[in-house]
């Protein structure tokens, strides 16, 4: 049963049960407990499963270690302690790894120095930089608290000497749990705990620490898996969070760029200066360098002092970030994504969050970054710079003060993934297949798993198709289908296991170097392609020219005064999330509800978005210029049809969330392709798109629009409509990686991207014609459709229209309405820098005003 914990324990209570050394080192230093604490160090000791969600800085960890330490330390004290692990931390994060190392080496040190023990209790870390000495140390004389992350602890599964020491671990920490439950290094560590706790004779206690995150009984059931209790702890709501929305200008449509960009720096400076140290998170790495260029070029004063912090960098330069910024060295840090997770970065007092962070969780998880202790107040300002972007950072922040979050999806049945493991298992032992199932279904993403997809994916594995073997795809396991057995096959096995176990697909990245061979960082390959000799572009908030490129790596020399020619990186825009999307819906009805009473519109949102005037205003005029057209919301879906530049627009007001219109989008395109035999573009935002194509051709009726909003066949129209896509042919190269058909490394000679996807794309027509249900094949359309997509809420809200809870209206006009400008400067081909996205609304909005006054 997975129940929530209502008893807050006394701090005389927790003290009773802890050994004296560490009752008199935690008075002295902390005097009491946290409410974390309070209510989860008791119930770990009494050997429940526990979910731990609060606020950074609220003593989580400690509340996971300490029922642990405080038993290792009674039994260091009789120098009872084991060669065994004890306890088992595992996280998603190498940076977070050493920090718990370090952050639980000093309390036992301190300890150690004080009083007289026996023994030592060991800590220590393996990953995939622990050396080779420091691994054969392990196996010698095991630690008694392992830190690890994921990938590593699947090979350690495997591996005989270490794994036999796992055997009786009896608490397992899972930190940062909602950075894995809605990915496949998740569903890979859930499988992984299933197969170690399979052998053992007493099940551990499983200890999750979650930052905000919903919904909580899922993440739960995540954690401990099928059929297990566990009490979940969530005191998020005991932090207080000082959230405003604001922008740098009065009018978001009619200032020059040049203006805003430089009210935008002053608005920032200002704020980097009122406060100690400020984080920044924008929602692209391309952005992250822009921010820093121009402010350390503008104010000089910064210089030294401000630095950008994300995954592209090389590791040397995040962790000297990292230690500037515990040190306080820093005023300020710019970062795309890096920084959200729990790293040890020390005090900031304001995170600014450079326009919406698209879902209500990641607002709070980086807001959650300042006010490091659960009495201060986190501190938050979520700067806006165009009117779609002002209505949604309203709500959001709304829902953020009401701690309303979006539900994170888990992954299911991947069975890329579940190759993996099946391989590791079998290098284990043979097993049954419903002795196995077991094991698997066990895992929360995994219990569900019909047997026919298991047993298929046994043949594959197996080696049973000659056509693959062709292509040098031998077996891995052997499988004997009569028996239903399978076991491991030859010994080579292992080391491919070993050497290509993971989920996390490689990066097409491309190394940049200076001439002199100083590794500066990376940059897409799509980005590479483009550079000619002379181009100036940002890298780790620095300007470069591009001299040459080899292969894999391009050469630049520093130009520190020169202007960038040409932007870094491809957008990585974050995705509006659906159930924020649907909150938004509401809004907009609530706001069509109060047109044409001004005064009672300003008087609602200043009370209860707490907003000021002026942002209502803007808000208020906005919906003002659109109810001449029609407003879309949640129960009303807006087609809109005219033609500009020699193209007919079809907008579809779809106010679902970027990955549920991306399901639509391209469902409608065949759809439309399909019926009139005719090619259409695309052009997908947050909320709606487009459907672009010559106006000449056919001008579809409103009758036929909305026959395209049909819930049937809509899986199997998506996966007509992805035949042939980029998207498929590079998702295929992952999963086929992932289930150890492309093997990234065969002993020790690795395989370069390039070679990888040349191999995928050979492999993907060899497995079409096997069957159309082939494992990596279908793997291949799930996790597109329901993970990069989000098929399962377009097909809600397909059924909601179907059902009338939605109704349908077609609008033909000769303008866009003011609520499609940004997503016809998506579609507008000629649309790369800002500046001319801005003159493009700018324009149709100038339009829209004069037909608005000559109506």
């Amino acid at each position: 049963m997975i129940k929530f914990a209502t008893h807050e324990y006394s701090d005389d209570e927790i003290y009773s049960i802890l050994v004296p050394e560490i009752k008199e080192w935690f008075r002295s230093k902390y005097g009491k407990f946290t409410p974390p604490q309070r209510y989860a160090i008791m119930e770990i000791h009494n050997g429940n499963n526990i979910l731990i969600s609060s606020p950074t800085g609220s003593g989580k960890t400690f509340a996971a270690f300490m029922a642990a330490i405080n038993e290792l330390l009674s039994l260091a004290k009789k120098g009872m302690l084991e060669n065994k692990i004890y306890v088992l931390y595992v996280s998603p994060l190498k940076a977070l790894n050493n920090d718990i190392e370090r952050n639980l080496k000093e309390p036992l040190k301190e300890i150690y120095e004080k009083y007289e023990i026996k023994e030592k209790i060991r800590i220590g870390v393996r990953t995939g930089d622990t050396t080779q000495q420091e691994r054969q140390r392990q196996t010698r004389k095991p630690p008694h608290i392992l830190i690890t992350t994921p990938e590593s602890l699947s090979i350690i599964l495997n591996a005989p000497s270490i794994s036999k020491k796992l055997r009786e671990v009896r608490w397992i920490i899972v930190d940062e749990i909602h950075a894995l439950a809605d990915n496949k290094r998740g569903l890979h560590l859930s499988l992984s705990l299933e197969r170690l706790v399979y052998s053992m004779e007493n099940e551990p206690i499983r200890i999750g620490l979650s930052a905000t995150i919903a919904p909580m009984k899922e993440i739960a059931k995540f954690l401990v898996g099928n059929g297990r209790d566990c009490i979940i702890v969530d005191v998020n709501f005991l932090k207080q969070i000082d959230l405003k929305v604001i922008s740098p200008v009065n009018d978001l449509i009619y200032i020059p760029a040049s203006e805003l960009s430089n009210d935008l720096y002053n608005l920032l400076y200002k704020l980097i200066k009122q406060h100690r140290t400020t984080l920044i998170f924008t929602n692209t790495r391309s952005a992250t360098e822009r921010v820093v260029f121009h402010l350390k070029s503008r104010f000089k004063d910064l210089e030294g002092k401000i630095e950008t912090h994300h995954g592209s960098l090389s590791r040397e330069v995040r962790l000297s970030v990292e230690e500037r910024l515990k040190k306080g060295e820093l005023k300020c840090v710019v970062s795309s994504t890096s920084l959200e997770l729990g790293i040890d970065i020390g005090y900031i007092d304001l995170v600014i969050l450079l326009g919406s962070p698209k879902s209500v969780t990641r607002a709070l998880q980086r807001i959650g970054r300042s006010g490091h202790f659960l009495h201060e107040v986190s501190k938050g300002r979520i700067v806006v710079l165009d009117r779609d972007d002002l209505v949604e950072c309203v709500v959001l922040a709304k829902e953020a003060l009401d701690g309303r979050l979006d539900k994170v999806s888990i992954p299911k049945n991947a069975l890329d993934v579940l190759a993996q493991h099946v391989v590791g298992m079998a290098i284990e032992k043979k097993w049954k297949v419903d002795e196995a199932l077991e094991v698997i279904r066990k895992a929360y993403p995994y219990k569900n798993l019909l047997k026919r997809d298991f047993i298929k994916l046994l043949h594959y594995l197996a080696g049973e198709y000659e056509e693959l073997e062709d292509r040098k795809i031998y077996g891995k396991i052997w499988f004997d289908e009569h028996d239903e057995m399978f076991g491991r096959r030859g010994k080579m096995v292992r080391p491919i296991y070993y050497l290509n176990t993971g989920t996390i697909p490689d990066e097409v990245a491309v190394k940049v170097y200076t001439l002199a061979r100083k590794y500066v960082g990376k940059v897409e390959e799509p980005f590479a392609e483009r550079l000619k000799k002379g181009d100036i572009f940002v890298l780790a908030g620095n300007t470069y020219e591009f001299v040459k490129s080899k292969g894999m790596k391009i050469y630049v020399e520093p130009r520190p005064d020169m202007a960038p020619t040409i932007p870094s990186w491809f957008s990585e825009q974050l995705p509006l999330s659906f159930d924020l999307a649907t909150q938004i819906g509401k809004f907009r009805r609530k706001m069509e509800s109060l047109i044409g009473n001004a005064y009672k519109a300003i008087d609602y949102l200043i009370k209860k978005y707490g907003i000021d005037e002026k942002t209502a205003m803007a808000i208020i005029s906005y919906f003002e210029e659109q109810s001449h057209f029609i407003i879309p919301h949640d129960r009303r879906v807006v087609v809109e049809i005219f033609e500009k530049d020699g193209y007919r627009y079809i907008i579809f007001h779809t106010l679902v969330g970027r990955r549920a219109n991306d399901a639509l989008s391209r469902i409608f395109a065949y759809r439309i392709t399909k019926k009139f035999k005719f090619n259409v573009r695309l052009a997908i935002t947050d909320n709606g798109f487009a459907i672009i194509y010559p106006w000449w051709k056919y001008d579809i009726s409103d009758e036929e629009l909305k026959s395209l909003f049909k819930a049937k066949n809509m899986e199997e129209d998506l996966e007509k409509a992805l035949a042939n896509t980029e998207i498929l042919k590079r998702r295929f190269r992952h999963v086929a990686t992932r289930s150890l058909m492309i093997l990234k490394n065969y002993l020790g000679h690795e395989m370069s991207v390039s070679r990888q996807q040349k191999n995928a794309s050979m492999l993907f027509k060899v497995v079409r014609e096997i069957d159309p249900e082939f494992p990596a094949l279908k793997e291949t359309y799930r996790e597109i459709m329901e993970d990069s997509m989000d098929i399962k809420n377009a097909k809600k809200y397909m059924k909601k229209i179907e059902e009338g809870k939605i109704e349908i209206r077609v609008l033909r006009t000769m303008l866009p309405s003011p609520f499609s400008f940004n997503i016809v400067a998506i579609g507008a081909t000629d649309v790369v820098l800002m500046e001319d996205r801005k003159e493009l609304i700018r324009e149709l909005h100038k339009e829209v005003m004069q037909l608005i006054k000559n109506a």
